[in-house]
């Protein structure tokens, strides 16, 4: 039946994509060359659109980016950046095909001379706003179906202990997926409680075969604690006898180990992944593109600013402008980090030698004598660190991410703060989330870290172009900047 059931909208989620592909080929030919100006005269549609046998390679693409296949457990930000991936690998295989096509096969009438770029990345366009709104409008229509009780996946939960009431109250929270928990299936030999989280508890595990004959559900959730882990092949080999779906969900859900768990497969041998820094491939790429430019820009328009900030630094007394001091960036590789001077240089070099292994309390306090007047103001309005800009240009430092600590305090903090060197999966920051939420100078250690561990877990572009924004509104002067 849920076979069944699944080609039914399968059926439906491939008829809809080709219709909505076949739209956005009229409305790329009607914008060209209704809307748009052009040389030809009342130019054909059968000559000019995007060639109908060539649509078929869009459906492809998406059949290949997975787009068929069920996934109740996937967000719609996610689902849209597979159809973003599907379109542009389908445009691709249009183009190819078109060219290939052209060329071997169609040398007369019938087949568009020249396909005008234009109308093509309007088509490419189309496509993806067109099927995004579709997908979005079908997932929406199922969440209102699935909240009236129809289409809901009944599942079972292996495991009475802390993780499977976890696992419970995660499906509980969201509905949007349809899976919903029918009961509990104890871990032990013995049903030590009748009902858990309001479900009833059927077991042990002895009896798993005949609690999923007995009590027909579509999928379980296996929820075992670690100390049961060594019987999870033993329930495995039970639950093939079963045509239902099988997940685990593993015990390894501490509050800072995990960056983003992701399951893969390397030649036929299952890998789960627990760290691994978001900054891989193309996205460190986009990222450092961002950092360059953003850097450039910036100095461009602080340049006669950060002169200004250097003339009064060198009148507010004797040393250098420019303070330098070792900091810890990505995967532990210290650099120099580069600050306007903010204090008289003979205490600034006496807080250097007497602030290692002192933690939170080497930072500065409200009124610290050692603190120049000029040096005051750049503290608090943060233009003592314009000169990262120029760390972020020598690739030493980002745009945004964690603030860099000394090599001393990290390797001081790693010890007392659990997860805390999971900092250094990526490049530290000019900003980051943890400041544009008000957490600079003396605050809270460990809130600052769950905030960065927070922005790493969740890092996009977008997430980096937030903060950017909030920077710029409300990140330069805060009380708490000292």
């Amino acid at each position: 039946m849920l076979r069944e059931r699944h080609q039914v909208f399968r059926t439906i989620l491939i008829g809809c994509d080709a219709a909505c592909i076949l739209a956005a080929q009229v409305g790329a030919y009607l914008i060209r060359f209704e809307f748009m100006p052009h040389t030809a005269r009342n130019p054909s549609y059968d000559t000019h659109a995007v060639p109908l046998v060539l649509l078929p390679l869009m459906v492809f693409a998406l059949f290949r980016a997975g787009l068929y296949q069920p996934r109740r457990d996937q967000r719609f930000v996610r689902e849209a950046g597979v159809i973003l991936r599907a379109v542009t690998l389908g445009a691709l295989l249009v183009v190819l095909g078109y060219y290939l096509l052209k060329k071997r096969f169609f040398t007369g009438e019938g087949f568009p001379e020249d396909l005008s770029r234009a109308q093509f990345a309007i088509f490419a366009g189309l496509a993806f706003i067109i099927l995004l709104v579709w997908r979005f409008s079908f997932r929406s229509a199922l969440q209102a179906l699935r909240k009236r009780g129809w289409n809901l996946r009944h599942v079972a939960i292996i495991g009475t202990g802390r993780l499977g009431q976890v696992v419970y109250h995660t499906l509980s929270r969201n509905t949007w997926t349809g899976i919903k928990p029918a009961y509990f299936i104890s871990h032990g030999e013995q049903v030590t409680t009748p009902t858990l989280c309001g479900l009833p508890v059927l077991g042990g595990l002895n009896r798993i075969d005949d609690i999923l004959r007995e009590h027909e559900v579509s999928g379980v959730f296996v929820a075992l604690p670690q100390r049961k882990a060594v019987e999870l092949p033993r329930l495995l080999s039970h639950l093939d006898r079963h045509a239902i779906d099988v997940r685990v969900v593993p015990d390894v859900t501490p509050k800072y180990a995990p960056i983003a768990m992701t399951t893969s497969d390397l030649d036929g041998m299952p890998i789960l992944t627990l760290r691994q820094s978001p900054l891989m491939g193309w996205a460190a790429v986009s990222k450092r593109i961002i950092d360059v430019a953003g850097a450039m820009a910036a100095l461009v328009v602080f340049l006669p600013l950060m002169a200004v900030i250097a003339l009064l630094v060198r009148l507010s007394g004797p040393g250098p402008v420019i303070f330098r001091q070792p900091r810890a960036s990505l995967g532990g590789r210290q650099f120099m980090i580069f600050k306007f001077r903010t204090m008289h240089h003979v205490a600034q070099e006496q807080q250097t030698l007497t602030d290692e292994g002192r933690g939170e309390d080497a930072w500065t306090s409200p009124g610290d004598p050692r603190i120049t007047r000029i040096g005051r103001i750049l503290r608090r309005t943060s233009l003592d660190e314009l000169p990262q800009l120029f760390n972020v240009l020598l690739g030493e430092m980002s745009l945004v991410g964690p603030r860099p600590e000394r090599p001393e305090l990290v390797a001081k903090f790693r010890e007392d703060w659990r997860g805390y060197i999971l900092r250094q999966h990526v490049k530290a920051g000019m900003t980051g989330w943890a400041q544009v939420n008000g957490l600079r100078g003396r605050t809270s250690l460990k809130k600052r870290l769950q905030y960065d561990l927070f922005y790493i877990r969740n890092w996009s572009l977008g997430f980096d172009l937030r903060i950017l924004w909030l920077t710029l509104l409300r990140g330069f002067v805060h009380p708490n900047a000292q």
